[in-house]
């Protein structure tokens, strides 16, 4: 498995497993995918990651979306992190959020944190494996086919970013 820059050429491949996380009802209140240029704008460029199995093939990705234009927020983003059907239980998440991790602190990023469906259990332990804390949750935050979702609140603190 190799982690390398999400490229636009990328996108399809991106694109379908962001769909497979869809799909499931438990990734995400989206409904659809975003067309690129859409998802393009609303994430980090430097800091979005495609983990990548020896034959090409796109196993998951992994992706900072800002919190706020207000540069008071500049070091703190929401994290996704999508792993393809196939490729799930192999640690795939768990390899792509390391790096993802290790280079957000690189360019500056001392909080991440992540909004998770409570009954989305393999993330929260992803997460909470790589440094994150439940910190509370957002009740009926929206609704999904009609019924109202909660999403639980993670965030994980720099160690070495924003401790001054």
């Amino acid at each position: 498995m190799e982690i390398r820059i999400l490229e636009s050429t990328d996108w399809p491949g991106v694109r379908e497993i962001y769909a497979q996380g869809i799909a499931t009802g438990q990734a995400t209140l989206e409904i659809s995918t975003p067309d690129w240029d859409s998802w393009d704008r609303s994430h980090v460029s430097k800091l979005r990651f495609v983990a990548t199995t020896d034959k090409g093939e796109i196993a998951g990705w992994a992706a900072l979306t800002p919190v706020s234009g207000r540069c008071v927020y500049a070091g703190v983003a929401e994290v996704s992190v999508y792993v393809g059907s196939t490729f799930r239980g192999q640690k795939v998440g768990d390899f792509i959020l390391k790096h993802l991790i290790r280079e957000s602190e690189q360019e500056g990023y001392w909080t991440l944190q992540a909004g998770i469906f409570p009954e989305n259990s393999a993330s929260i332990g992803l997460h909470k494996k790589n440094g994150f804390r439940l910190i509370g949750y957002r009740e009926n935050i929206g609704k999904m086919n009609g019924v109202w979702r909660n999403v639980s609140l993670l965030e994980r603190r720099s160690k070495v970013v924003g401790t001054e």
